[in-house]
């Protein structure tokens, strides 16, 4: 009877070890990458004051440039606005994308480590530097620029010009 607590409870032990491990890796990308990045925005020429914008909201804010702003990683873009004395506004859409460490979480974590980091932010991603080109006044309006890891349909409309 004793030998048989025994292997119950060593059962026990390691039935809740096993668990135990499969929640710590399950959201990987919250350990690894965490919810929060450093976007760091470099505008040419330097100097500029940048606002980071996600749905209608500022976020953060460089001002000069180069600089960066912590901000909360979600699957919403961000739109860098700069401005400079003498230059157009320059618009930068920085798209979020999926973090390295997703795919991973998948296989190891399976479903739950993805629900668990796409309902943190932590399986997402902003292009960090974000590169803006600042445009003389005395040359035309510039086109929105857009992170490289922006995954847009090649047929599709061009950007529109910021006024």
């Amino acid at each position: 009877m004793k030998l048989q607590k025994i292997y119950f409870k060593a059962g026990l032990f390691r039935s809740s070890m096993i668990v135990a491990a499969a929640v710590g890796v399950s959201a990987c990308s919250s350990i690894v990458e965490g919810t929060s990045q450093q976007v760091l925005v470099n505008a040419n020429p330097a100097g500029a004051d940048c606002v980071l914008e996600r749905e209608g909201f500022t976020i953060g804010r460089v001002d000069p440039t180069p600089g960066s702003a912590l901000v909360d990683k979600t699957k919403h873009d961000i739109t860098i606005k700069c401005n400079m004395d003498a230059f157009h506004e320059a618009t930068y859409i920085n798209k979020s994308d999926i973090a390295g460490a997703t795919f991973g979480n998948i296989v190891l974590g399976g479903g739950i480590g993805w629900i668990i980091d796409s309902a943190s932010g932590a399986d997402n991603k902003y292009t960090s530097p974000a590169n803006i080109t600042m445009v003389p006044l005395t040359q035309p309006v510039p086109p929105v620029q857009k992170s490289p890891n922006s995954h847009e349909d090649k047929d599709a409309e061009p950007s529109k010009p910021v006024s």
